[in-house]
């Protein structure tokens, strides 16, 4: 693959308010992971059912003293499938410089210490500061045309391989693409339209107060304890989203990758593009 033509060249690829939802996205992700898992802890486990069902159960994380033991001891459940988590999950840290029955740690949730009421008013407010960004964020893509650089082209899905080869380092040269690459469009439209979505649907589903003014929205999720499930694995995908979008940062070019989210501006490098 040729050049670009461009490289060197400085172009102001994010606005204003992208920039500021990106950090708010950031922060808010942050505390409603930590302070999600400070719910979790409250019931410790995942039931594939309508309702709180032992029989059904898929995850789970306890601790105590099991018998003919001489100390407590951490466990994690998953699909039938039994681990020793001790002085990580189950039986470790409890946020108060000792170490108790708790699923996860002091250090991982908000508040450290156990306290149910204090997650969720942590979890309700950042989860209406994640909504609020997107909205933003989606407002200024539609006055910006931002979404023509987003919207996956059929050229698009013809490169998702050839883009991956070129990450893999099976490939020498990425293939052509504009501000995005594919894999970066595919990715986020995934996030920002689907589990973006999907993961305020299923907490609105978790409220009681939702659940009595929407019931049919509880139900069609399977009920409560589905909607716990739902919620829970996208936490985790989002989990390794982020892992993996820090790692492309850092692979791509950490300073002007950063510099563009603080500044705007963005240096562009030997392949790439502006435009969709």
């Amino acid at each position: 693959m040729e050049k670009s033509g461009l490289e060197g060249k400085v172009v102001y690829r994010h606005s204003v308010v992208a920039r500021l939802s990106h950090w708010l996205w950031a922060l808010a992700l942050l505390v409603l992971v930590m302070s999600g898992l400070q719910i979790f802890n409250a019931a410790p486990y995942l039931d594939a059912s309508d309702k709180n069902n032992p029989t059904k159960r898929v995850f789970a994380i306890a601790g105590g003293m099991p018998p003919g033991e001489t100390r407590a001891v951490g466990m994690v459940y998953i699909l039938g499938h039994t681990f020793n988590t001790t002085g990580v999950l189950g039986y470790t840290d409890d946020g108060q410089g000792g170490r108790s029955v708790r699923a996860f740690p002091g250090w991982l949730t908000l508040p450290s210490y156990q306290d149910l009421a204090g997650g969720r008013v942590w979890h309700l407010f950042f989860g209406w500061v994640l909504i609020l960004a997107l909205v933003a964020y989606g407002i200024q893509l539609i006055v910006r045309k931002g979404w023509r650089d987003l919207v996956m082209r059929p050229e698009d899905f013809r490169n998702l391989l050839p883009m991956q080869l070129y990450y893999l380092r099976l490939r020498k040269d990425p293939p052509p693409h504009g501000t995005y690459n594919p894999l970066q469009k595919l990715t986020y439209n995934i996030v920002l339209f689907v589990m973006m979505p999907l993961i305020v649907i299923t907490g609105l589903a978790l409220s009681p107060g939702m659940d009595a003014i929407a019931n049919p929205l509880t139900s069609i999720l399977g009920g409560r304890q589905f909607a716990r499930l739902w919620h829970f694995l996208l936490m985790a995908l989002f989990i390794g989203y982020f892992a993996t979008h820090i790692v492309l940062v850092f692979a791509t070019g950490a300073w002007n990758n950063i510099k563009s989210m603080v500044t705007g501006y963005y240096h562009l490098g030997k392949h790439d593009g502006v435009g969709p």
